[in-house]
């Protein structure tokens, strides 16, 4: 029996300070997207491409519309943002920067509260995230920034056939260090900016190319608590080069990157607002 006053399970409910403090975030971030020159867009929560979006269609909520056409609920904003920006607005905008406070929702009852940012045409990483620094800051939060490469596990597979994505999915840590080669040792244990050279100077070209990237973006962000983890691999299906997470004591507040929806390049970045909430409260 489903009591009266019971939710769904991974459902949200905001009242009195916690509902306070996730209009706080929102107002703090949308008040830094503003003033840096950002437009706030609201798509809708069923959407006939998610599917591209999600690497595991298990998580998307499926429907289906008036003419049995397949539909799920909104469980990622990037692709559909873009899109809809692209091929439906495309003749009444030229505005290139976007964000958005909304929720995603994954299966079978999970909500999510996000504040996106999407930076369309842009390939400098760089340029959003330290917006998402910015908007920690002022929220007097200071998190661990993660930076990864998706090119050096996509590169890795293809030159050792007994790796594959999943061993990346799941950092099989036990399996790189099996194949004992000395670059790819040094390359499981990097972390800090300060070793970066020491492995560019033995991997591969092809690695020492996507490490610079990385070094590089580095060097452009307005911060140091910085960490390096090139062997990180995204579950998402459209980020295909740098990457960022935001954590706090293994707790993800944001994460983003460089992705193509069709031809177009594109940068942005999702905060999780439910997160910050609760760190917020405590």
């Amino acid at each position: 029996m489903i009591l009266e006053h019971e939710i769904p399970n991974g459902s949200k409910l905001y009242f009195g300070k916690s509902a306070k403090l996730k209009r706080q975030i929102e107002n703090v971030a949308s008040e830094v997207l503003d003033s840096a020159g950002y437009e706030e867009i609201v798509t809708p929560v069923f959407s006939y491409h998610q599917h591209k979006s999600i690497a595991d269609e298990k998580e998307l909520i499926r429907i289906n519309d008036e003419k049995n056409n397949p539909l799920s609920l909104r469980a990622d904003s990037t692709i559909d943002v873009v899109r809809i920006i692209e091929k439906r607005l495309g003749q009444n905008t030229t505005q290139k920067k976007w964000f958005y406070i909304q929720p995603v929702f994954t299966y079978p009852t999970t909500e999510q509260y996000q504040v996106g940012v999407e930076f369309m045409g842009e390939k400098n990483l760089s340029s959003v995230m330290n917006l998402s620094v910015k908007i920690f800051e002022k929220l007097e939060l200071n998190p661990l920034i993660q930076i990864s490469n998706m090119k050096i596990p996509q590169i890795l597979t293809e030159m050792f056939d007994t790796l594959s994505i999943d061993d990346f999915r799941h950092i099989n840590i036990d399996k790189f260090i099996s194949l004992k080669v000395d670059w790819l040792n040094k390359l499981v244990y990097l972390q800090h900016l300060e070793q970066v050279d020491e492995v560019i100077a033995i991997a591969p070209q092809e690695i020492a190319d996507e490490l610079q990237k990385m070094k590089d973006l580095c060097a452009d962000m307005k911060c140091e608590n910085v960490v390096l983890a090139p062997m990180y691999y995204a579950k998402m299906l459209y980020y295909d080069e740098l990457y960022f997470r935001c954590i706090v004591d293994n707790e993800v507040y944001a994460r983003g990157g460089r992705y193509k929806n069709s031809k177009l390049t594109s940068v942005g970045f999702a905060i999780y607002t439910d997160a910050l909430c609760e760190a917020l409260d405590k």
